[in-house]
């Protein structure tokens, strides 16, 4: 197999760990990433069955701290961030005056008046930018972290067992850790962050660290794992993994020309809360009737629909599909697709034009799948 070395200046800090290891690259919001070190099918799976260890240390991490950081945030993005305990997370968005979705993001509350706000990649600095004018009015400091933090994520019903045994990691209570809630511990003489967060379905934890310490932390972790059937793993597992789980992708199922509502998020925004937030006014007054709204698509065969590809009822376009793909674990294919709301009924019969030939589909619930409790 020949493999693509990377080629730009933004690596990650494991960059020489992935490519020792024999991964293809991508470009993705201009860092060069692994996408896969052999088999889609076989990371898959692993982290279905076992656990795969991920590299995502191109997220972006910004510090929101202060005596007012909390009323910064309230006002900064559509949840309510002040009500949340330390050592828990939230996921968030941060909208834009229309009501379109800027980024959608998990904070961390890691102390009284200190969080963590991590952005995707390719809105990392759009983010930051915001957050500092949005929280320019309140007494607090908005400092991006991004380029002194690495990301490692261990996912799968075997990561807790693994992390348990790794060599070096001491966190007090990552046993007892529910999920959506993060801990501070230590992996030698070093900070060391780990939540209970991921974006693949499946029971796991993401560990925040410094930069030079992380390839010593990955190597622990891949050591360790080699006999419970830890893999590393890229991110075209990751899309499948997060598809399966119904979790959207900023890019495909959210966008500046997309609300809350319409994506199913309506639930994140919170109209209870007291004060302003940016984007309360055009949420409140809602999209416009006929607006798509985001649907799940079970289709028939083997041949999966893409993201552009058009939904049809009858000769009509109806739809357009976001994210699709020959789901691993189900067997048949799946898509996400934003639908006219007369489309968009559980059950309702639609076709997918996949390269000029109309493949059956059915709307179903999100998420495809779920892990078992």
């Amino acid at each position: 197999m020949t493999h693509q070395l990377p080629t730009t200046d933004r690596l990650s800090p494991l960059n020489d760990i992935h490519v020792a290891a024999g991964a293809s690259f991508t470009d993705f919001a201009g860092w060069q990433m692994p996408v896969r070190y052999d088999s889609d099918l076989v990371e898959h799976h692993a982290v279905r069955t076992a656990a795969g260890l991920f590299d995502l240390s191109h997220m972006g991490e910004i510090l929101v701290l202060g005596p007012e950081a909390s009323d910064a945030l309230d006002y900064a993005l559509a949840g309510k961030l002040s009500a949340i305990a330390v050592g828990q997370a939230k996921y968030s968005l941060m909208l834009d005056r229309d009501g379109g979705i800027v980024d959608d993001l998990v904070v961390y509350r890691t102390g009284e008046d200190r969080y963590l706000v991590v952005a995707n990649a390719s809105n990392r600095e759009v983010v930051a930018a915001e957050l500092l004018n949005r929280c320019s009015p309140f007494d607090c400091a908005v400092e991006d972290e991004s380029d002194n933090i690495a990301l490692i994520a261990v996912q799968g019903p075997r990561a807790l067992e693994i992390l348990l045994e790794v060599p070096g990691i001491g966190v007090p209570g990552l046993a007892e850790l529910k999920y959506y809630r993060a801990i501070a511990g230590e992996f030698g003489e070093h900070a060391l962050f780990v939540a209970r967060t991921g974006y693949t379905g499946e029971n796991g934890y993401e560990l925040y660290l410094s930069p030079e310490v992380a390839p010593a932390l990955w190597d622990a972790i891949m050591e360790t794992g080699a006999g419970s059937g830890l893999v590393p793993a890229g991110l075209a597992s990751r899309d499948t993994l997060r598809l399966e789980a119904g979790m959207p992708l900023y890019g495909h199922e959210l966008g500046l020309d997309t609300q809350p509502a319409q994506a199913g998020l309506g639930r994140v925004v919170a109209l209870g809360k007291e004060g302003d937030f940016v984007g309360r006014a055009a949420v409140e007054a809602g999209a416009p009737a006929d607006a798509r709204v985001l649907v799940g698509l079970q289709m028939s065969g083997r041949r999966a629909g893409r993201a552009g590809y058009a939904v049809l009822s009858g000769d009509a376009t109806v739809g357009e599909i976001t994210s699709g793909a020959l789901s691993p674990t189900l067997g048949y294919p799946i898509a996400m697709a934003y639908v006219d709301p007369a489309a968009s009924v559980t059950g309702t019969e639609l076709t997918v034009d996949v390269r000029g030939t109309a493949i059956p589909a059915s709307v179903v619930p999100l998420p495809f799948y779920s892990r078992e409790a």
